[in-house]
């Protein structure tokens, strides 16, 4: 599993800087300011998170491993839903489709997912003996 969660969080921060570049060069000619800030929110927390997952990676041999399971698997789905979210909020104003203005009820969620992963990663670190 642990190699699940360093490749992925490895290939998720590829991804976040290179949106994180379309962000900062071509999103700002194509919708407005506050569009690319919400944008770049989505980047932000996605890197922040595949660092999440490949810190999830390191820690699974030393730690509970059902609960950096689990924290790994939160921080996934807060990627999805958070960053997610956001980024289809940006394509549905870039290319002026007022119905995806709705996906950011979904943003939420992966905020939860997000805090619901870092406490699931103080427990797998607190019950560092219990191994699975």
């Amino acid at each position: 599993m642990h190699k699940k969660f360093i490749t992925t969080g490895a290939l998720l921060g590829a991804i976040a800087v290179a949106l994180g570049a379309f962000g900062a060069h071509g999103l700002k000619k194509i919708v407005a300011a506050e569009t690319v800030q919400i944008f770049q929110t989505g980047v932000q927390y996605q890197m922040y998170h595949a660092l999440a997952l490949l810190l999830s990676g390191l820690l699974y041999e030393k730690c509970s491993q059902k609960f950096v399971r689990i924290a790994g698997v939160l921080f996934l789905i807060g990627i999805i839903f958070f960053s997610g979210s956001l980024y289809l909020l940006t394509a549905g104003r870039a290319a002026e489709i007022a119905s995806l203005d709705k996906a950011g009820i979904i943003t939420p969620f992966g905020g939860v997912a997000f805090i619901a992963g870092w406490v699931f990663l103080f427990l797998a670190a607190i019950r560092k003996e219990e191994r699975s």
